[in-house]
């Protein structure tokens, strides 16, 4: 199996499986003396594991205790291979043995059955949302050495089970189970996600990604674009089915005199923007404005309804899926949407340093 490193300078490479002993990435070219906060890197870790608060989160209880095995000395980085492992130690894999013969819908049964001529059944292995902690893991690293640039990155659920966010506090994202900004409009969530669970269903939603403090001139023209390589690191996350860049999918119904962000000098000489419909990228480089992006999350494809599918005997028949899931992903993919952003920039400002002599 290829394609599982992201990154050219700043390389992650992640492995393991949902019901495997374990996960964990390896971080080649993180750069010698970056302090590194394992607090920061566990609460990071627990900000993605299942078995937390919230009527939308799994069952599973993983304490998702990430060790650093190598590449950290005395605090610091040493410039050496980073690697980070993470236990599996509550996985259920009985709960897929009825099920093993049978493509699930909505998951990538049927694909890597057809690509590889086997598959790990129990929980989608490597397919599965799983895979996730340890990206989390490196973005924890990535984040590292993003804030010694001052560069910040918050995302939260904007919209869940048909309803939005429209008061947008961010103090209030850690303060209720769907990491939303809005606390009331995470309540009204919360309901829907409880109606969803007690009929067995699942939910989708919206989460929006703000980068702060990114300097002016990231990103590789071409084909290596700041905007075209964050588009590819969120749609590498399994449940993401679509992302646009500020002004997105409405610049379509715009015109180039209202969707164009003027600029303008500031008192000290210092070039800004009137708006941000770019969404902080031009060109495929950053103009250092804010970046601003939303991602689509799709519903849940583990539910507790009975659904039609066909079976490895070309068979068609009935799928119950049994097992604990999550009931709407968003809660737990904001931490997921912040590494990848956070891999991706880190990325780009280390490549940017040949740019310059």
């Amino acid at each position: 199996m290829a394609g599982n490193t992201f990154g050219q300078v700043f390389k992650v490479t992640t492995f393991g499986e949902s019901h495997g002993l374990s996960l964990g990435c390896i971080i080649d070219g993180c750069p010698a003396g970056i302090a590194v906060d394992e607090n920061f890197l566990q609460n990071e870790m627990a900000r993605r594991r299942p078995g937390a608060k919230g009527a939308s989160v799994t069952a599973r209880k993983e304490s998702d205790t990430a060790v650093i095995q190598s590449g950290v000395f005395e605090g610091k980085t040493t410039g050496t291979p980073i690697a980070i492992i993470i236990q599996n130690t509550n996985q259920h894999s009985g709960d897929y043995s009825s099920i093993k013969d049978a493509f699930r819908p909505g998951h990538a049964d049927y694909t890597y059955q057809e690509k590889y001529g086997l598959r790990d059944y129990r929980g989608g292995g490597r397919s599965s949302g799983r895979e996730t902690c340890a990206r989390v893991a490196a973005g924890a690293i990535a984040k590292m050495i993003l804030r010694q640039k001052g560069i910040s990155i918050t995302a939260y659920t904007e919209r869940a089970g048909g309803i939005s966010c429209t008061n947008i506090d961010e103090s209030e994202i850690e303060k209720n189970p769907m990491r939303a900004p809005d606390a009331k409009a995470a309540e009204l969530m919360e309901e829907k996600v409880n109606e969803a669970r007690r009929s067995g269903n699942s939910l989708g939603g919206i989460i929006k990604c703000i980068v702060r403090g990114v300097p002016a001139g990231l990103g590789e023209p071409v084909f290596d674009k700041a905007d075209a390589l964050l588009a590819g690191a969120m749609l590498s996350i399994g449940a993401i089915k679509g992302i646009e860049f500020g002004s997105g999918f409405s610049a379509a119904d715009s015109n180039g005199m209202t969707n164009n962000d003027s600029m303008r000098l500031s008192s000290n000489g210092k070039k800004t923007f009137a708006t941000n419909n770019a969404g902080g990228i031009l060109g495929g480089i950053t103009n250092g404005n804010e970046i601003v992006f939303r991602c689509a999350v799709k519903p849940v494809p583990s539910i507790y309804l009975k659904q039609q599918t066909v079976n490895m005997a070309d068979e068609e028949c009935d799928i119950l899926i049994e097992g604990r899931h999550d009931v709407c992903l968003c809660p737990r993919i904001v931490p997921v949407v912040e590494a990848m952003t956070a891999i991706t920039l880190a990325d780009l400002l280390l490549r940017n340093k040949a740019v310059h002599l």
